[in-house]
């Protein structure tokens, strides 16, 4: 089983600190888990891992996901914007469209009586 293979069967943010030996706050990881691994995630998609053996693989995993923590350790995050609903909340909204009647679209009923 590879290192990846342990790491899919971990759930809960505290399994990969623990999985990892990365020493954390609880009080941390309760408000950010879920920012946390999914910041953990990009960094990982940004990596190379081709040729590294398995013990460079747990480094550079060790690596990001405490550098994830600690993004969260100094940020909230509501600042760092991980969610696509954080980064919608801040998004300029578009000027609501005016409603236009061209005179052509307006006819005269004459009561012909």
């Amino acid at each position: 089983m590879s290192l990846f293979d342990d790491l899919a069967g971990l759930s809960a943010a505290e399994e990969f600190f623990a999985f990892l030996d990365i020493p954390f706050d609880p009080a941390v990881v309760r408000v950010a888990r879920l920012h946390i691994l999914r910041r953990m995630g990009q960094y990982l998609r940004g990596s190379e891992f081709e040729g590294l053996s398995e013990a460079e693989v747990r480094e550079l995993c060790r690596s990001h996901l405490r550098q994830a923590y600690e993004d969260f350790v100094k940020s909230s995050p509501i600042e760092e914007r991980i969610f696509k609903v954080h980064k919608e909340a801040i998004a300029p909204k578009p000027e609501p469209a005016k409603a236009f009647v061209p005179l052509a679209a307006l006819t005269v009923v004459v009561d012909a009586k």
